[in-house]
């Protein structure tokens, strides 16, 4: 199913899912109404009964079976909501306003028994209304059945059903006008995301979903969108980018490469001279390009690794700078260039070696490259206030521009004054992939200042989390 369809059918199936839980939940809130009522009923008929049990009891006991028989007479007449009926030791009928009592065996008393009643209204109408009854055997072996009419309690519950209905009616309404409501403004926001989605698809990456600002889950997924649509514009830009660069720089190389091989081609035809030298040149230009593919495979495989550090392995830090420095210190002073190290100890991290390695070299390289005859380039690792390994590479060449720090770690950036440099650009490219790998971070800032008249300089940290925190 295509995303648009599903949109369009997401709302409709939320009305009716809001509607039936809406339902559900009234349903057993009323229902729980209705079965709470009618046990209150039953619990106040048979406290009703118990009472006027007690008191026929407590006449038997002080006056005897005739005054009993007395006080049912009169209450028969008097108390239309109770009845009553009192069997001699034989089962026989003594009185009562019962012919016959509905329980059948008098061997044991039973506890609340709930019959059917026949009565006739003022009207001339029958009704048949349950009676909740009790009844004993008393002290001179007699049965004693007391029993109230539920007829009121029905009448009353009936009310109850139909009033619960009418509340359930109401419910319904409700619950279809809030699924309503919420479908539609659920249908609303869909719009606005299927919009964009439908923008993208058709190739504009610069749609972006609204938000809100209210915090629901559909401005967390406008949001996410947003963000995975912004990374999408950066990474399609960078290609575009990349390409362009990768034109531009790698066609010179290229085409000397050809000049080279057709110089090399001319010369053997003539046999003028040995084409080695030539083809020498040519090979060293194929490997610059190869060095130049092989820096922008390694860059992808660290973008790739999302944030996490490939194949990494716990080290001294400050062994990696012990042996970065011992490597450039004999290349700096061939160039005529005072090279110096700060190294503390105990600096665990969990890194890739190999990647981090080429990250350190690509700069002290640079700061060789770059910096004139005279100058002066410094390695340091050490431990930061918070924590972070740091390591850094101060030179005293031109430095670069604040208004450039940021460019220049992007793939094939080279500022005007690199260009007579051979290089790719992709230098710091790898720098920036590789610390974003292992959570870390790349900052440029100015140098030591003016050193000998050679300029700002350019000091380069590469800032990497602790062992303990990784």
């Amino acid at each position: 199913m295509k995303l648009p369809s599903l949109l369009r059918r997401t709302p409709f199936r939320l009305t009716l899912l809001f509607l039936a839980l809406f339902a559900a939940a009234a349903s057993a809130i009323l229902a729980y109404v209705y079965f709470a009522s009618a046990a209150e009923a039953r619990v106040n008929a048979e406290r009703e009964v118990g009472g006027e049990m007690q008191v026929l009891q407590g006449i038997y006991d002080a006056r005897g079976i005739d005054a009993l028989n007395k006080a049912l007479i009169d209450r028969s007449l008097t108390q239309s909501a109770f009845l009553y009926l009192m069997l001699d030791k034989d089962g026989a009928t003594i009185t009562g306003s019962l012919n016959q009592s509905p329980i059948e065996s008098m061997e044991e008393d039973r506890e609340w028994i709930t019959f059917p009643f026949t009565e006739t209204d003022a009207d001339g109408r029958v009704h048949r209304p349950q009676v909740r009854a009790v009844q004993v055997r008393l002290s001179g072996g007699e049965m004693l059945l007391v029993g109230r009419s539920m007829g009121d309690t029905e009448a009353y519950l009936a009310r109850l059903t139909q009033a619960l209905w009418g509340a359930m009616g109401i419910v319904l309404l409700l619950g279809l006008a809030g699924g309503a409501l919420v479908s539609r403004n659920l249908e609303r926001s869909m719009g606005r995301l299927n919009k964009v989605v439908t923008a993208v698809q058709e190739g504009d990456l610069k749609a972006r979903a609204p938000v809100r600002n209210s915090g629901d889950e559909l401005d967390e997924l406008g949001a996410g969108l947003n963000t995975m649509l912004d990374r999408l514009e950066a990474s399609m830009a960078s290609i575009r980018h990349a390409g362009d660069a990768i034109a531009h720089d790698l066609r010179s190389p290229l085409t000397r490469m050809r000049a080279k091989l057709e110089v090399s081609l001319i010369d053997a035809e003539a046999g003028k001279i040995d084409g080695v030298d030539a083809l020498q040149l040519a090979l060293d230009e194929a490997d610059n390009l190869l060095k130049t593919f092989n820096t922008v495979l390694a860059i992808a495989r660290l973008q790739a690794a999302a944030g996490r550090t490939p194949d990494p392995q716990l080290f001294d830090a400050a062994d990696l700078a012990a042996d970065m420095a011992e490597l450039y210190e004999p290349a700096s002073e061939d160039k005529g260039l005072e090279f110096s190290a700060e190294i503390e100890r105990g600096l665990m991290i969990e890194a890739n070696r190999p990647f981090l390695a080429q990250a350190l070299a690509n700069v002290i390289d640079n700061a060789i490259k770059y910096t004139p005859v005279g100058g002066a380039v410094m390695l340091r690792a050490r431990r930061r206030s918070s924590g972070e390994i740091e390591f850094s590479i101060t030179d005293t060449g031109p430095g670069v521009p604040e208004a450039d720090r940021e460019r220049v770690i992007q793939r094939f950036v080279r500022l005007d004054n690199s260009r007579t440099e051979p290089g790719s650009g992709l230098g710091l490219s790898l720098v920036g992939a590789v610390l974003e790998a292992h959570g870390g971070r790349v900052q440029l800032d100015e140098g030591p200042g003016e050193y000998g008249g050679f300029g700002p300089g350019l000091r380069v940290a590469l800032v990497l989390p602790p062992a303990d925190a990784a």
